[in-house]
């Protein structure tokens, strides 16, 4: 009995271990089958996801072959001087630039425009090409020093004269004035060249504010890209351009409005033909409105006079020369550049020479602006924005807060705020007094890279004091973003741009905004309102906008070397 007893027990004993076995088998199916259902419930949420990321990253590969198909990568600032020029060196992923700007071309082909005529040019003092009434005949002339741009241009029914001293150069080269065998159209006979429809080209919704052909006034001289174009500030007749071809040209209007064209062109040279890589890059007038400083591809800057004589020749950077300020005393003019420095120089009537050279960017120095007559701020690719003083060896400050680098800075009327834009979709505002290195207004709303900023001319230190500070931004996402100083927060969100904004400019009350952007789209807002008030598509790209101190005429540089300068009337 003992033993049956046992047996039993045992047989009991394992069937609740088979009990048990189960058991487990059981649970370890529902954990299994648990663990199924949550990922299957997290792939399910995850899905939407995946496919908004992928959307998402579909999205910004295209706009990255489009990118690409504009722009190149400059070459390595650690090759030769000779290679550094050169378009098939490496890229070493640093900063971009239109790939046309610095494509080879035929220096006898004109790419853009056939009926380009020969003006006004300027390769040294009084050194220059006038133009007059059509006609077959050329005459070269040596002129005495007393010789004027406008005697010529004046005599009526003369043939095309050129008038230029001995082909020599304060550096040995010979200089160059390339005369035409075919008539030229007079600079004085410019009228308003008719324009495709603006209504036909943008969308319905700026038919009611697009702009009439007959206030638009083409400037077609350029055979090549414009990038720059600035309005004299106190000749304000006259504006300024730079282009892919090597040259700049200082235009002539010959009235208030697109009705009356212009009078003249001077054409101020910076290479000779055929040579590669001289476009210009960057220029800007003095505030007096006496000199313009041009800088080019070839690293040189250059200072005219604004009746196109070449002052001054400045040479010591090893690459690109990508921006230029005049501080408000005109003498000291500051470049940045792609070789990783910042200069100043000492500009007088008489010479112009490095008054002192900052090495402490660890990339291309991509802009500068000057905070008052001796501090300015820097910024590179290395993603840092500097603050540096003449006669001081290291810089006053660093902020370091973008993750990306690095591509404008500017500062407020008062010279104590500090804007800067990134490819990190951020711009920030720092403040110089306050010595803290952190950002006072941290501005994330961009979903693309922010090309470009602008303070408004209103607030402390301005013309308009009573009117609130803003700021404006550029981006490639095709908005422009209006932030206001007082709430540290967006204003306005201006979005009717279809393509990437490239640049905006207030106008000088600050009431309204251009803002022109790739494809072609120009808008002028009314800042107060946010809505646009004036508006025009032209051919290609526009690169610059730019308003007269009047706040009467606007001017947008274009790709398809045009400048297109419209009228403007308050509404």
């Amino acid at each position: 009995q003992q033993q049956q007893q046992q047996q039993h027990q045992q047989q009991q004993q394992k069937q609740q271990q088979q009990q048990q076995q189960h058991q487990q088998q059981q649970q370890k199916q529902q954990q299994q089958q648990q663990q199924q259902q949550q990922q299957l419930q997290q792939e399910q949420k995850e899905q939407p996801q995946q496919q908004q990321q992928q959307q998402k990253e579909q999205q910004l590969q295209k706009q990255q072959d489009q990118r690409e198909q504009r722009e190149v990568v400059l070459p390595n600032v650690n090759s030769g001087r000779d290679d550094l020029m050169d378009v098939d060196a490496p890229t070493n992923g640093l900063p971009t630039m239109p790939a046309s700007k610095i494509a080879e071309r035929d220096p006898n082909k004109n790419h853009a425009n056939p009926d380009v005529s020969e003006d006004i040019v300027s390769t040294r003092p009084l050194s220059f090409e006038a133009e007059s009434v059509s006609n077959s005949t050329t005459v070269a002339i040596n002129a005495p020093v007393s010789s004027s741009v406008e005697a010529v241009l004046s005599a009526p029914q003369q043939p095309h004269i050129i008038v230029n001293e001995p082909p020599t150069r304060a550096n040995g080269n010979n200089t160059w004035h390339q005369q035409q065998s075919q008539p030229s159209p007079p600079a004085t006979s410019s009228t308003v060249i008719p324009l495709p429809s603006s209504s036909a080209k943008n969308s319905n919704n700026d038919v009611s504010t697009a702009a009439a052909p007959s206030t638009i006034l083409q400037l077609r001289k350029h055979t090549s890209e414009i990038f720059m174009c600035s309005w004299n500030p106190v000749y304000t007749h006259l504006i300024a351009t730079g282009s892919g071809d090597a040259t700049s040209r200082i235009w002539s209007m010959a009235g208030p409005t697109a009705a009356d064209g212009f009078a003249d062109s001077i054409l101020l040279c910076h290479g000779e033909p055929g040579q590669k890589n001289m476009d210009v890059t960057t220029l800007e007038w003095s505030t007096d409105g006496a000199w313009l400083a041009t800088g080019s591809y070839d690293g040189v800057a250059r200072v005219w006079s604004r009746s196109g004589q070449l002052l001054h020749t400045l040479t010591k950077h090893q690459g690109p020369i990508f921006s230029l300020k005049w501080n408000r005393a005109n003498n000291f003019l500051l470049s940045g550049s792609y070789d990783k420095t910042t200069i100043v120089w000492n500009i007088t009537a008489g010479s112009g020479t490095v008054r002192q050279q900052f090495s402490h960017h660890k990339a291309p120095a991509l802009d500068v602006d000057w905070k008052d007559d001796d501090t300015f701020a820097s910024c590179s690719t290395d993603k840092v924005v500097l603050i540096c003083r003449v006669g001081v060896d290291l810089p006053l400050r660093g902020y370091t807060g973008h993750r990306d680098e690095v591509n404008a800075v500017k500062w407020d009327p008062s010279g104590n705020l500090l804007a800067s834009c990134s490819d990190d979709c951020t711009a920030k505002v720092w403040d110089f007094e306050s010595g803290k290195t952190e950002p006072l207004h941290d501005f994330q709303s961009h979903q693309q890279e922010i090309y470009t900023v602008k303070w408004s001319p209103t607030g402390p230190g301005s013309k308009n004091p009573s009117r609130p500070l803003l700021l404006a931004t550029a981006s490639f996402d095709g908005s422009v973003r209006l932030w206001s100083m007082t709430t540290g927060s967006c204003f306005r969100s201006l979005s009717r741009h279809t393509d990437s904004v490239y640049s905006v400019s207030f106008s000088p009350s600050g009431e309204y905004l251009a803002s022109g952007a790739l494809a072609g789209q120009l808008y002028v807002w009314n800042v107060w309102e946010g809505r646009p008030i004036t508006s025009f598509r032209g051919e290609g790209d526009i690169f610059e906008v730019s308003w007269n101190v009047e706040e009467t005429r606007v001017a947008a540089c274009f790709s398809s070397s045009v400048v297109c300068v419209l009228d403007f009337h308050k509404k």
